[in-house]
């Protein structure tokens, strides 16, 4: 709730509290998971930030669906079944490794830039938020396991959603580590293999990790000594990304030229 509340509204904590008729800290257990959250409470919450009546009733269902199940297991129209798959996944990880070679990674994103993306891809109108609202629910893990993201540089230069959305978006990297994440951009003009292709690296504490790599149309899961080659790239893709200080200035300065 606190993922929508900032991407979705202009409201500060204490402000939506005073909305929904709250104490401010009862709002924060709730955004912080630290008190339970009824259907009411969603109800209310959602009617707040104004959520098409669609994405309030499938957050509602969710409540009530408690932690029967993880959410990927309850139909989303418009989602692909790709997206519950690596939802599942990374549910169960303990660390993620991300390289993305022209895009801000997805658990990464800000919503005008996903939407941006979406719509460039020729994602139907009457699904980008449903998508949305999937992919919002997937940065969820987001400080519960070591993620870590390497990003290639054009990634930072390409304006899905237009200037205002990329500044955003920028700027939300720029705060990455304030939340926990590693973020390191590999400069352009790489002569190396590792930049061809995307994927996402998951580790788990009792079997062998997977790797995911986005196709067009769907994607491609890779298991045991496939996938174990992998945490190999990592070492390479440290060697050839700027440091964590570069890496920052850099984001500054495209930041500034946007």
């Amino acid at each position: 709730m606190r993922a929508i509340r900032k991407e979705r509204t202009e409201l500060s904590l204490e402000q939506a509290a005073v909305l929904a008729q709250w104490s401010p800290s009862t709002m924060s257990r709730i955004e912080t998971g630290k008190r339970h959250i009824s259907p009411e409470d969603v109800a209310t919450i959602s009617t707040i930030y104004q959520l098409p009546l669609a994405q309030r009733q499938e957050l509602i269902e969710s409540a009530r669906a408690g932690n029967a199940s993880g959410w990927w297991d309850l139909p989303l129209p418009g989602v692909p079944m790709d997206m519950g798959a690596i939802a599942s996944y990374e549910a169960e990880a303990i660390r993620l490794t991300d390289w993305s070679v022209n895009l801000v990674p997805g658990l990464l994103q800000t919503y005008r830039y996903a939407v941006g993306l979406m719509r460039s891809g020729g994602v139907a109108a009457d699904v980008i938020e449903a998508r949305w609202m999937a992919r919002l629910r997937r940065q969820q893990i987001l400080g519960n396991l070591d993620y870590y993201a390497f990003i290639g540089e054009a990634a930072l230069r390409t304006p899905f959603g237009g200037p205002d959305a990329l500044r955003e978006q920028l700027r939300h990297l720029l705060g990455a580590r304030e939340r926990g994440i590693g973020i390191r951009i590999v400069p352009e003009h790489q002569a190396h293999s590792l930049v061809l292709h995307s994927w996402l690296l998951m580790e788990f504490p009792n079997t062998s990790p997977v790797v995911n790599v986005e196709a067009r149309n769907g994607s491609l899961y890779l298991h045991d000594e496939i996938a174990e080659t992998y945490l190999g790239l990592v070492g390479q893709l440290d060697r050839i990304a700027l440091a964590a200080p570069a890496t920052m200035a850099l984001v500054r300065r495209i930041l500034e030229e946007v």
